[in-house]
């Protein structure tokens, strides 16, 4: 069965294959798995994002996310998404924003399918209600499940899942740590460049800094007083850059705060053969085995003794790991057959209460 799917981003960032954030990779990569496969695929997102299938550009945010630029954003995503609904058959709507609620359209019209890439402390309480019958939700992973409100309607977990082969290249490993991501409070990153000036060993921090004001300060107040010729802030990478610094990297340092719902970058660096440190947040502990892929760590201290530790760690394991647990191809599956259940009305039989 052809299916036709139209996918929302979170309306605030771009998506596309260079993109820092995970729901923005994980739209990106069903997106082109859609087209692959033979399937349509629809993709609203903001201007500026690179899509496979065919792109409803909103209009790009400029300048700081103010509480009047977040009503204008929504109310212009609510009426992509409704003409596209209007306009065209849809067999499915993937939402990925953690704002999904402010732009969902009328009932009814067709199956929503929302997955929750945040904590879920972080969405709405409204969401986890199960009001809407046209509404299905699902986690990433089996801890994020767990902190949902008790009795919360949704899918079984669809873990995410990295394009291991194309994460193989090999390249003459370096002494320097490296942090990626999101540079924001609870991500952190000031701990990773504390820890590698502790462990005497320099830190290179790749990510993107978004235009909300704490994100900003943090930065500023927090990261840039820490850089020097040792520790070093490279901007936003692309893929190639990306792979080719984590396949050098001594080992991926993740001080993160948040209760990681998943981590794409732990199981990209796996992929490439290095070791992850990490705090013990969220969903870290079901992809970071401690002493064997990586070390579990709490505080600065903690992840400096790490660092130096890395030398243990065998990275054949490391690509073993990733190629068992964190197949792209796997999750991307998973997706299609959900699509091709809710695109034929199969309603009761997979959604169950999880207390």
């Amino acid at each position: 069965m052809n299916l036709t799917v139209l996918s929302v981003a979170y309306p605030f960032a771009p998506v596309g294959p260079d993109s820092v954030g995970g729901a923005e990779q994980v739209l990106t990569q069903l997106d082109a798995a859609l087209v692959a496969a033979g399937h349509r695929s629809i993709v609203v997102a903001s201007a500026g994002s690179r899509t496979q299938g065919e792109l409803l550009a909103t209009p790009a945010v400029e300048g700081a996310i103010t509480p009047q630029q977040r009503v204008r954003t929504w109310a212009a995503q609510r009426r992509t998404i409704e003409r596209a609904l209007a306009q065209q058959h849809v067999d499915v709507v993937h939402l990925h924003g953690i704002d999904f609620p402010a732009y969902l359209p009328p009932e009814g019209q067709v199956p929503l399918l929302a997955t929750l890439h945040l904590p879920p402390s972080w969405y709405p309480p409204e969401v986890f209600a199960g009001v809407r019958q046209d509404l299905w939700l699902h986690c990433v992973s089996r801890s994020q499940q767990q902190a949902c409100p008790a009795g919360t309607p949704q899918l079984p977990v669809i873990e995410n899942g990295v394009p291991v082969q194309a994460l193989q290249a090999r390249c003459r490993r370096r002494r320097f740590a490296l942090a990626l991501g999101r540079i924001c409070p609870e991500k952190n990153v000031h701990v990773a460049l504390d820890a590698g000036r502790l462990a005497g060993i320099p830190v290179l921090l790749g990510g993107q800094v978004f235009p909300y004001e704490a994100h900003e300060r943090y930065f500023h107040e927090q990261v840039v007083p820490r850089l020097d010729g040792q520790r070093r802030f490279l901007g936003p990478l692309n893929f190639q850059r990306k792979r080719r610094l984590l396949s050098a990297a001594h080992c991926l340092l993740l001080p993160t705060l948040a209760a990681e719902t998943s981590s794409l970058v732990a199981m990209e660096a796996l992929a490439c053969g290095t070791p992850v440190v990490a705090f013990a947040s969220g969903a870290l502990p079901e992809i970071v085995e401690h002493g064997v892929t990586g070390f579990l760590v709490r505080g600065t201290a903690e992840m400096a003794d790490a660092i130096a530790a890395c030398d243990s760690i065998d990275r054949e394991r490391c690509r073993a790991t990733a190629r068992e647990r964190f197949s792209l191809q796997r999750s991307i599956a998973r997706y299609f057959d959900v699509y091709q259940h809710l695109a034929c009305g199969e309603r009761t039989a997979t959604r169950c209460a999880y207390a």
